[in-house]
């Protein structure tokens, strides 16, 4: 049966066609629906993990219990992970651990775009490369083969347009392997010292060479001869697709799928058969530098940039001198739709509520949507860096405040699954270390950005089943945060997030602000809240513009006309109760936050 697959869905089909048994992830753009996809299959028991080194480490305990185990997240999810990778490397598996890294070359929606190949030979693991969907489906099933044949993590590198993109996918049976047998062996699963010092030489001296010798036969590697060879490319991944869409047969290629180690003897042939060598790859020479090591001429970042996507039109530009002139045009010109927060944000209130004080404060966001309170109007954020950092950066930031004699309030934020993720931990440094910032965590009850994963303070599993929730406001509480310094608050109500914010402002210890609203985007909460909306009142409106200062994407001022958009507002009221002219009124039937 062939069926039309996106790449994640294929690489979670291909996972549970190979018998895994186990799979946890973090959820993270673009990975994220591997795990959706694959908690569809009852044979695997999965779960969303409170962040990727604990989902790493979930994995690789049922693999050395002997189940084949699976592991997904997005690139920069991979650096959380670091910790047990290198040291799985040492141990290697039993049975056979894959780990998924989905990296993002032109970060739609990344802080940074890593090209995490370069892992593969830091933390000495195999890897593969998947161009589309039903080489995501074959390549993960025989990443869990080679896995287990040469006692190997095996990363599955793929990139956005892999994980995203469809293509006929061929369907066959799962194929049960069972759980291997587990023999307790100090010497393999104890990295000591003592162990890891023979676990390393083995690696370098038995498992690298067999696993380069496989490299230089495996099916996963191939070279594609055209009539005329004077042009080799060297390729992989999605750049494979792009250089066959914009070359086509005038050049041959050799096409690279498992690329750690790189297969030095294909290489060598492929070279020797054309006479100009080409390397395309997106971002980083990874390949290209291990070519010009062997002391072979080719071509690479002199032509392609190690930023962002290598699309046909620059493989054709840069090899053919092409310029492509039949394009599309409009006539109408496309808005720029910039990220903001939607329209009923909960988030919303408290950014504003901090506006008013924006020469008394430092605000350090995260990563979700939380980050875009630093976008106007309101322009709350001052630094970005990763996930749980909205704390950690914030005690930093504010102890160079006071090194540099600066007397500003350090607010930093997270939400509730980064929270969970590594917020906890930032959390207890603040406390321990006697740091006067002033912390809020937004609760909106879901992982919102990634598009509404559940989390452990949801009260649901990823497979939709009742699961204890994990209460916030008692973990605060439990690692040291005073009554007096903890504010739980409704975001929708302007007066309680003021009241929390000057209290915040006057602390002198670790202080909690905690704002309790779901997303507007839930559905529950969407049909809840359809038959609420707010309207502008014109004979009261003095188009004084405070309510744009909120900046929900349902206001407009056109014309000198200020409106509120019904398909959008859900009733939050918060322009509301900024209206200084009480211009703006309330339509519906109120509901209670529960």
């Amino acid at each position: 049966m062939r069926k039309l697959l996106t790449g994640n869905e294929a690489i979670a089909r291909g996972a549970y066609e190979a018998g895994v048994l186990m799979a946890a992830a973090y959820p993270g753009t673009p990975s994220t629906e591997i795990m959706e996809n694959l908690s569809q299959y009852e044979e695997v028991l999965c779960e969303w993990s409170t962040n990727e080194k604990v989902a790493l480490e979930v994995a690789a305990g049922a693999s050395i219990a002997g189940a084949r185990s699976l592991v997904s997240m997005k690139h920069v999810g991979l650096n959380v992970a670091a910790d047990p990778l290198f040291t799985i490397a040492y141990e290697g598996v039993n049975g056979g651990l894959v780990v998924v890294t989905a990296d993002e070359p032109g970060m739609h929606s990344s802080q940074n775009e890593q090209d995490n190949r370069l892992y593969a030979p830091h933390a000495k693991v195999a890897l593969v490369e998947p161009s589309d969907s039903q080489e995501c489906k074959d390549f993960i099933k025989e990443a869990f083969r080679v896995s287990e044949e040469f006692d190997t993590v095996v990363l599955f590198r793929v990139t956005t347009r892999v994980c995203h993109s469809k293509s006929l996918v061929e369907l066959v049976d799962r194929q049960e392997v069972g759980v291997r047998d587990y023999r307790k062996d100090p010497t393999k699963y104890i990295m000591v010292p003592a162990n890891s010092k023979r676990k390393h030489i083995e690696m370098e001296e038995e498992r690298i060479p067999r696993l380069r010798d496989y490299s230089n036969k495996s099916p996963l590697n191939r070279i594609e001869w055209n009539d005329d060879r004077k042009v080799g490319v060297i390729t992989n991944g999605m750049a494979y697709l792009n250089a066959r869409e914009a070359l086509g047969d005038r050049v041959s290629y050799l096409k690279i799928g498992f690329s750690w180690p790189l297969p030095d003897e294909l290489i060598r042939e492929f070279a020797a058969g054309v006479d100009k060598l080409y390397v395309i790859e997106e971002n980083e020479p990874h390949m290209e530098q291990f070519i010009k090591a062997m002391g072979i001429e080719c071509t690479g970042k002199e032509l392609f940039s190690p930023c962002g996507e290598i699309s046909p039109d620059i493989i054709r530009e840069k090899l053919l001198g092409e310029t492509k002139t039949d394009l599309y045009s409009l006539d109408t010109v496309v808005p720029s739709r910039p990220p903001a927060l939607c329209a009923g944000c909960p988030h919303r209130g408290i950014f504003y509520a901090l506006s008013k004080h924006k020469n008394k404060i430092n605000v350090i966001n995260d990563i979700g949507c939380y980050t875009l309170g630093a976008s106007a109007p309101l322009g709350m954020g001052d630094v970005v860096i990763c996930m749980g950092a909205g704390i950690t950066a914030a005690v930093g930031f504010n102890k160079a405040n006071k090194l540099a004699g600066r007397d500003k309030k350090v607010f930093g934020f997270v939400g509730d699954s980064t929270f969970f993720h590594s917020g906890i931990t930032g959390l207890i440094d603040a406390v321990y270390n006697k740091s006067d910032i002033a912390m809020v965590i937004l609760d909106n009850r879901t992982t919102a950005m990634t598009g509404h994963q559940d989390n452990p303070g949801t009260g649901k599993s990823v497979i939709g089943e009742d699961a204890p929730e994990v209460d916030i406001v008692a973990v605060v509480r439990a690692v040291g945060i005073r009554e007096e310094n903890l504010r739980v608050i409704d975001p929708y109500d302007m007066e309680a997030n003021k009241e929390a914010v000057a209290a915040a402002l006057k602390a002198t210890e670790p202080f909690v602000i905690i704002t309790k609203q779901p997303c507007a985007l839930i559905k529950d909460v969407q049909l809840a809240r359809r038959d609420l909306r707010c309207q502008v009142n014109q004979d009261l409106c003095r188009k004084c513009k405070t309510c744009l200062r909120i900046g929900c994407p349902a206001i407009s001022m056109v014309g000198n006309i200020v409106s509120i958009d019904e398909s959008q507002c859900n009733g939050c009221q918060v322009c509301l109760q900024v209206c200084p002219f009480s211009a703006i009124e309330f339509f519906g039937k109120e509901v209670t936050n529960d």
